[in-house]
This record gives C-alpha cells, sequence and structure tokens, in this order.
C-alpha cells in the first residue's frame, strides 16, 4: 500500500540502543510506517549511501526491522547496484528510509545511477521517502553539511521535492544553528526547515503538515529573513509520538 499523497518524513532522529542487540526503531521509523498507510506486513527499503553501504548497518537495520515486524530489504550501490531494476524495486515498498553520512557524497552517487528522476516517480507514486541527518537534507534544497570538513558548509544541489532548505542536529551540535542562521541571512540558504535530535516533519506534498517527536521536549523550527533583514527563528508546535 502506498500513501494517498506524495508523503516525506525529514528526520534528525529514528533509532534507539536497545538493551539486546545493536539497533532498535525508534518512534520515526514507526511513524513513516504510519505515513504510507499499510495495514499488512510493512516493507522498507534502507538505503546505506551516505556512509558507502556499510554491510554491518545493513544487517543491524535488518534485525531491529525483524524485532518490529517489518520487511527489510535494502538497495546497495557499491560496488554496483544490488537489484537490476531500481525503480521497479522501490515502487515495491511501503516505506524508503535513508540512512546519515555524507548528503554531498549520496547526492552524486545517486545522480550516477539515475536515482534523482527515480525518486521524483517514486515520491509521486506514494511511496513514503524518510530518512534521518544526510538521509533528511536529500529530498530538500539543500542546507548544512559537514560533508566537505568539520566546518558547516552549504549543500545545494538537493533533489528540491521541497522547496525549502534543512538543518538537522538543531539542538545537539553546536555550530548547527548559528550556522544555519549565518547562510539564512547572507542569502546562502533561503527558508530553512531545522530539526533537533530524535524530531522529524511531515510533509504531503510540498506542505509542511505536521511536526513530530519522538522524545520529550524536542522541536522543530522555521527560520527565515524578514523585511528588515533580520533572521527569524519560529519554533513549532510539536506533537509527541507514542511511546
Amino acid at each position: 500500500m502506498t500513501a494517498d499523497q506524495p508523503t516525506i518524513l525529514a528526520t534528525s532522529g529514528g533509532y534507539v540502543r536497545p538493551e539486546r542487540g545493536d539497533l532498535a526503531f525508534a518512534g520515526l521509523v514507526h511513524h513513516a510506517v504510519d505515513l504510507s498507510g499499510t495495514s499488512s506486513r510493512p516493507t522498507i527499503c534502507q538505503l546505506g549511501t551516505a556512509m558507502g553501504d556499510p554491510r554491518p548497518f545493513n544487517a543491524a537495520f535488518s534485525e531491529a526491522g525483524a524485532v518490529a515486524g517489518y520487511e527489510i530489504t535494502h538497495l546497495n550501490l557499491f560496488p554496483m547496484p544490488s537489484v537490476e531494476d531500481l525503480e521497479a524495486h522501490l515502487l515495491a515498498q511501503d516505506v524508503v528510509w535513508v540512512n546519515g553520512g555524507s548528503v554531498a557524497n549520496l547526492l552524486a552517487v545517486w545522480r550516477v545511477h539515475g536515482l534523482d528522476a527515480i525518486f521524483r516517480r517514486v515520491w509521486e507514486a506514494g511511496v513514503v521517502l524518510a530518512g534521518v541527518s544526510a538521509g533528511s537534507i536529500c529530498w530538500y534544497r539543500g542546507g548544512t553539511t559537514d560533508s566537505f570538513g568539520p566546518e558547516l558548509q552549504a549543500v545545494d544541489n538537493g533533489l528540491a521535492l521541497l522547496p525549502f532548505d534543512n538543518g538537522v542536529h538543531y539542538d545537539s551540535e553546536a555550530r548547527r544553528r548559528p550556522t544555519v542562521h549565518r547562510m539564512v541571512a547572507d542569502g546562502t540558504l533561503g527558508e530553512t526547515h531545522c530539526t533537533d535530535d530524535g524530531v522529524g516533519l511531515v510533509y504531503r506534498g510540498t506542505e509542511l503538515v505536521e511536526a513530530v517527536t519522538e522524545v520529550d521536549g524536542k522541536s522543530a523550527y522555521i527560520v527565515t529573513k524578514g523585511a528588515d533583514g533580520q533572521v527569524v527563528e519560529t519554533p513549532l508546535d510539536t506533537r509527541r509520538l507514542p511511546r
């Protein structure tokens, strides 16, 4: 089953460390499944492109999926695509979840394989697109990234399914908030949608419809430049997901 309209969940979270094992899904991954509307065994395809498709993480993600009752697949692009028909594979999923890492490298590799065009068609077909960190920024025009080194820089060649920029890890990395403010002020970034760790933003089509969190006390923000040239940061009402 697919969502009734194009849907994106862009996050700075989704995982917890379980008492047993390496990885468990937190509320944001479960919410991505809920957004798909599936009533049977959900299927999630994980893409680890931003970290070079590490097989140990694939295994941990699959284990977490088994515990949650989800069917997990992985679309690896290193050393070659792991399926013959990328588009058909993605269209068969309820959710696509993109893991974090280097968004600059992710975008370059995706374009080599035509995934920039494929993802637009997959999104329009109603497969929920979701992810964390690099897997959030990729759906926007761009945002701030450490892909190029320790000092945050702008990436401006995202897939632009969403006509905004994106700021991740807004509360947990000291340089994130001031860098977003500086780049919005100087015009490097436009309207920027930001998430604290544990928070996600839900879009239906290109409309932001809700901010959700898996962690108490966390929030999301819209950062814009006012008519007077001053940066305006607007906190969003953020709904706590079920535990």
